[in-house]
């Protein structure tokens, strides 16, 4: 897998499905924003969806043919781009050239887990399901709600603890220089 490139520092949150990572993240964000940092958010999502609606004007303009839909108002704009290779989903990469790196000073991305990203795995008991980092290097830290004994070059964080997250993320990819 070819390592994403990115200005911004960046963590991928790796779990599966009903481990809690948009839990932690609406925890999280608030934290680091508190912080005066500005976060990024890019989310896989395994599913079809759709932020427009029919009947509206973009939905309309868009289900015409236009491959990209660009809407935007005084409190936010969006661009919608329909994937002209709809078997694959779009490279985390593409994703990350879209973003505006200049008011960005963290990206968080949700999903992803097989990209070449440092990334803290999400682990719960409850939901038994092998781990991630034995096999992916990328994984830098383990958050769970549990006592694990990691190798010493992942840490062990508390997936409850947003705020120790948010602490390992700022010494660990934000100022890890």
């Amino acid at each position: 897998m070819t390592p994403i490139q990115s200005i911004v520092p960046i963590v991928g949150f790796a779990a599966f499905s009903g481990t809690g990572k948009t839990t932690l993240l609406t925890a999280l964000i608030p934290i680091l924003k508190q912080r005066g940092y500005r976060i990024a958010m890019i989310k896989h999502a395994h599913h079809q969806f759709d932020i427009d609606q029919p009947g509206k004007d973009s939905y309309e303009l868009r289900k015409a043919g236009a491959s990209q839909m660009l809407i935007a108002s005084r409190k936010r704009w969006a661009l919608m781009v329909e994937n002209d290779d709809q078997s694959n989903d779009p490279p985390l990469q593409t994703l990350i050239d879209h973003l505006n790196t200049a008011t960005t000073d963290l990206i968080l991305v949700e999903g992803f887990k097989a990209e070449a990203i440092p990334k803290i795995e999400l682990h719960r008991h409850a939901v038994t399901k092998d781990f991630f980092y034995p096999t992916d290097n990328h994984v830098i830290a383990v958050a769970s709600d549990i006592k694990l004994d990691l190798p010493e070059n992942i840490t062990s964080l508390d997936i409850n603890n947003p705020q120790q997250v948010a602490e390992f993320i700022i010494k660990n990819i934000i100022n890890r220089d």
